[in-house]
């Protein structure tokens, strides 16, 4: 039976699972870009590519996200399993949360740095996202620690909540990682409420 697009009670809906993919891989793989840049000089042949790519990908990651946003309310995600203890499910929701919110703080930031002196942000040159802020002295070097510190705030609690996936699915065995691989629930399996 194929993935519904819609979030059921069960399971996630392949809309949900795209996404989460997609910005899992986005937010690491801008994560290895960030730390490469910074040791980038004048002379390098990335100097300029490599933030026009960050950047590129941060404001459509930053699009997806809102989109995320509205098709969670629109969707609501499959209730916990039965077999997650209360502690799990209060530390899961908060992880979540954790990493909604540093999410859209890395993204907003790092939109911020390059839009400090007025200038828009060029999107794979497909268009322009213009400042909002207009030109503001000093305001990209404090975006840069926001971008900075949420950036690494974001990585560590991802892989935390990495950590947390796998140990579902091999220690204890339930539907957590599967639900959201897409793979049905294993036969005679019943944890969801």
């Amino acid at each position: 039976m194929a993935l519904q697009t819609m979030n059921t009670r069960q399971q996630f809906g392949w809309v949900m699972i795209l996404i989460h993919w997609l910005v899992a891989i986005a937010v690491f793989g801008l994560f290895g870009l960030g730390l490469y840049m910074v040791d980038l000089t004048y002379y390098d042949a990335w100097y300029n590519e490599a933030p026009h790519i960050h950047e590129s990908i941060g404001i459509l990651v930053l699009l997806v996200m809102l989109f995320r946003v509205a098709w969670r309310l629109a969707s609501p995600p499959p209730h916990t399993l039965r077999s997650h203890k209360a502690w799990e499910k209060a530390s899961a929701h908060m992880a979540h949360l954790g990493m909604y919110l540093l999410l859209f703080v890395v993204l907003i930031s790092g939109y911020l740095i390059p839009t400090a002196d007025g200038s828009g942000v060029e999107v794979f040159n497909w268009f322009t996202v213009p400042s909002v802020t207009g030109q503001q002295k000093g305001m990209e070097s404090i975006a840069g620690d926001v971008h900075y510190w949420a950036a690494w705030a974001l990585v560590v609690l991802a892989v935390i909540h990495a950590i947390g996936a796998i140990k579902h699915h091999v220690v204890d065995k339930d539907e957590t990682l599967r639900r959201m691989i897409g793979l049905k629930g294993r036969p005679g399996r019943q944890d969801s409420m």
